[in-house]
């Protein structure tokens, strides 16, 4: 079966199963998804031009000047939980459970970042103290390397190193793909010399990069202003809801196809609906 019959049987499928109605929490989310996906598309764009620099063999966006969007320093939590090398396993998940995350950097005292430790690292030890486990002899090479790190008992046993850091002028959307890359909730922030500074949340990069309405309504002006003649921008309404943009007025047919084509392309904008008469 090739794949284009392949898709037209997962079409069909999904066409004999039973449908249901969509209710309001699950038409938010679906459209809160699609935003969340715009976002997205505007960090793998921006990493494009994305300049990266080595710290410790960790890569970490550099700043891109004169690019307008918000920095990492506008949205990382500060102060940041952390924690030193020597600190005792049981000592780690007590703090991680305080602080109510799955991960914390590790520094040493000097505050430099020098690993995370997460939950995971703390369930692989408890999982080999409680079972004993041992790794087969044709086990992989990650289920070699967990069994070692279980047997450690502080965080410069368990921990994952080195770190994987942003620096506090890197923009949202570089810090987004690199989040996007690594599959990081959090990703500590560090200065030039990899001393921690702050911890940038997932939300927070996703929350950056998604504009509300009334961001959306501005640019979507500034292109009308941009691109239609001067005569026909007092003639069109713009209304935005939930990242959908509705044109009202009249325009020409040449202008409104190229002011929507603009405005398609915005970041967040979900749809156009275009209502403009000639």
């Amino acid at each position: 079966m090739n794949e284009h019959e392949n898709l037209t049987s997962h079409a069909e499928a999904r066409r004999d199963l039973p449908s249901r109605p969509r209710g309001s929490g699950e038409s938010a989310r679906q459209d809160t998804l699609v935003r969340h996906l715009g976002a997205v598309a505007v960090a793998a764009a921006a990493h494009a031009g994305t300049q990266w620099a080595p710290a410790g063999g960790t890569p970490r966006p550099e700043p891109t000047p004169g690019t307008g969007l918000p920095l990492v320093r506008d949205v990382m939590d500060v102060p940041a939980a952390s924690l030193r090398d020597d600190l005792p396993y049981r000592d780690i998940a007590r703090l991680l459970a305080r602080e109510q995350v799955g991960a914390v950097p590790v520094v040493d005292t000097e505050d430099h970042v020098v690993g995370v430790v997460s939950e995971n690292d703390l369930l692989a030890k408890v999982a080999f103290q409680a079972s004993g486990h041992r790794p087969g002899p044709i086990g992989t090479l990650r289920e070699r390397r967990l069994h070692g790190k279980a047997r450690g008992e502080t965080a410069a046993d368990l921990m994952t190193s080195p770190a994987i850091t942003v620096l506090p002028g890197a923009t949202v959307a570089e810090a987004a793909w690199l989040a996007a890359l690594s599959r990081l909730k959090r990703i500590p922030v560090t200065d030039r010399e990899g001393r921690l500074v702050g911890v940038v949340r997932r939300e927070a990069l996703l929350q950056a990069l998604i504009r509300d309405d009334a961001g959306i309504r501005a640019e979507v002006e500034a292109r009308i202003e941009a691109c239609c003649p001067p005569g026909e921008r007092g003639s069109v309404e713009v209304a935005v809801h939930d990242g959908v943009v509705e044109l009202t007025g009249r325009m020409s047919p040449a202008t409104t196809a190229r002011l929507v084509a603009e405005i398609d392309g915005i970041a967040d904008v979900v749809e156009v609906k275009n209502l403009l008469t000639a």
